[in-house]
C-alpha cells in the first residue's frame, strides 16, 4: 500500500508544469496539473493574496489612523478535457479587516464565496460560448480588469460601474460569446440582474432614481442587461482565452489598443412620478456607454517600458441618481506608469501616476481622485510591493491616504 501511495504521488508530481506569467525572469510559476501527455487536458490552479496596511491622514476622532486589510485572497481553478469545452471556478474574500472578522470565522464578512463559476464551449478556433456565473463584462478595459497584474495599487472603483447594483461583484448570471475577428476581439452577454442591490433607498415622489427596478418591477420588465466589448489590436494581440485584462506587461508586449463597450439594463432604475399619497413608479433605462485606450510597450534596450490607460465613460443610471461613487454623469479617467530599466532579474521599480474626475447630473460638484505610487517588482506581478498616495475630494470631503501592499500569486 506504501509504495503504491509513493507511485501514485510520483506520478502526480511528474504531471505537474508550470507556465510563465507577466514579467517574471526568474518565475515559472503556477500549477498545471497534466491528464494526458501532450497536456492538452489539464487542471491549472492559481492562488493569490493581497495585504494592506493602510495610513489615513485624517481618521476621525476615535478611529485609528494604521489599519491592516486581507484586500483578497483567491483561489482560481480551470480544467479543459478537449479543446471543445473548459470549466473555470474561483473563489475567495475580500477586505477581511477589523470590522468584518468574526469571533468563530462564521460572519459575513469571513466568509468564502464564488467570484466565478462558468462553462464555456468552442466555436471553431476563435469563437467560444458559454454561461454561468462570469466576468465577460461590458463598458471598458477597467470594468474587465485582472485582480492579478494592475499596475495601480487598485482598481478605479468608478470604472466597475454596475459592481452590487446589477450583479454580484462585479460577476453576473447569463450567457456570453467571446472570440476574433482578425485583430478586433469582442465579448458580449446576456444576463439575468441581481434582485438585490447596494442601494438602500426607496423612491419618493417627485426625486431621483434609485437603482433597484429589478426587485420593484419584476423580472419580466427589469429582469435582463446586456453588455459588450470590442477592442482592436494594432500590435501584439492579446490573449482572450479568459476574460481577465492585463493591467501592466511591464514591457514583455507591445500592446495599442482601442476599445468601445456597453451596458444596457432596460427599466433598471425606478423612479415614483406619483405623489406621497398615490406613488407611481416607472422605470428608467440604466445604460453606460465607454470608449478607451491601453498602450504598453518597452522603450529603448534597457528593460525601460510604459504604460498608459485613458478611458472616457458616459453614466446614465436614471434621473438625478447618485449613489456612492456612482451617479448619473460622466466620467474621465487615465494612469501612466514607467518601468525603470535596469537587470531583469533584480528588483524592478514602476512609478506611476493616476487622475480620475467624475461629474453628476444631481450636484454641482465633481468628484476627483488623484494617485502617485510605486511598484516594486521582485519577480513580475507574482511578487510585488506597492506603495501608493491617493487624495480623494468630493464637495466638502477631502480625504488622504497612504497604502503599502504586499502580494504574492502562484
Amino acid at each position: 500500500m506504501r509504495k503504491q501511495t509513493l507511485l501514485l504521488v510520483g506520478l502526480l508530481l511528474a504531471s505537474f508544469q508550470f507556465m510563465n506569467a507577466q514579467g517574471s525572469p526568474d518565475y515559472t510559476g503556477g500549477l498545471k496539473v497534466k491528464f494526458n501527455e501532450d497536456g492538452s487536458k489539464y487542471l491549472r490552479v492559481i492562488s493569490w493574496a493581497q495585504m494592506q496596511a493602510g495610513y489615513n491622514f485624517d481618521p476621525g476622532p476615535t478611529s485609528s489612523a494604521l489599519n491592516f486589510n486581507l484586500r483578497r485572497a483567491r483561489v482560481l481553478m480551470f480544467s479543459q478535457i478537449t479543446d471543445k469545452f473548459m470549466i473555470l471556478t474561483h473563489f475567495g474574500l475580500n477586505s477581511l479587516n477589523s470590522g468584518s472578522l468574526s469571533p468563530t470565522g462564521k460572519g459575513e464578512g469571513s466568509q468564502l464565496f464564488m467570484h466565478d463559476v462558468w462553462a464555456q464551449y468552442s466555436l471553431g478556433k476563435d469563437h467560444a460560448v458559454g454561461g454561468g456565473l462570469h466576468y465577460f463584462n461590458g463598458i471598458s478595459r477597467l470594468n474587465n480588469q485582472s485582480t492579478l497584474n494592475m499596475m495601480t495599487l487598485d482598481n478605479n472603483r468608478q470604472s466597475w460601474a454596475t459592481i452590487g447594483l446589477s450583479d454580484q461583484f462585479a460577476r453576473h448570471i447569463g450567457v456570453f460569446a467571446k472570440g476574433k475577428f482578425d485583430k478586433l476581439q469582442y465579448r458580449v452577454a446576456i444576463n439575468d440582474a441581481s434582485a438585490n442591490t447596494l442601494d438602500p433607498n426607496t423612491p419618493t415622489a417627485g426625486g431621483s432614481a434609485v437603482y433597484n427596478g429589478r426587485s420593484l418591477l419584476g423580472s419580466k420588465d427589469a429582469g435582463k442587461a446586456y453588455a459588450g466589448y470590442f477592442d482592436y489590436h494594432f500590435f501584439d494581440q492579446e490573449s482572450n482565452f479568459l476574460p481577465y485584462k492585463v493591467g501592466s506587461y511591464l514591457g514583455g508586449k507591445k500592446i495599442f489598443n482601442i476599445g468601445a463597450g456597453f451596458f444596457l439594463h432596460p427599466k433598471g432604475a425606478v423612479v415614483d412620478t406619483g405623489t406621497a399619497l398615490s406613488p407611481n413608479l416607472e422605470g428608467e433605462d440604466v445604460s453606460i456607454f465607454a470608449v478607451d485606450a491601453f498602450y504598453d510597450a518597452p522603450i529603448g534596450d534597457d528593460g525601460s517600458a510604459i504604460t498608459a490607460y485613458a478611458v472616457y465613460q458616459s453614466n446614465d443610471y436614471g434621473k438625478d441618481y447618485l449613489h456612492s461613487a456612482y451617479g448619473t454623469g460622466s466620467m474621465i479617467y487615465a494612469h501612466v506608469g514607467y518601468v525603470l530599466g535596469g537587470d531583469k532579474t533584480k528588483t524592478r521599480y514602476q512609478p506611476y501616476a493616476s487622475f480620475g474626475t467624475n461629474s453628476y447630473d444631481a450636484v454641482s460638484d465633481d468628484m476627483t481622485n488623484f494617485g502617485l505610487g510605486v511598484n516594486a517588482y521582485f519577480s513580475g506581478h507574482n511578487s510585488k510591493l506597492t506603495l501608493e498616495y491617493k487624495n480623494q475630494k468630493f464637495g466638502s470631503v477631502d480625504s488622504s491616504g497612504l497604502t503599502l501592499q504586499a502580494m504574492i500569486y502562484l
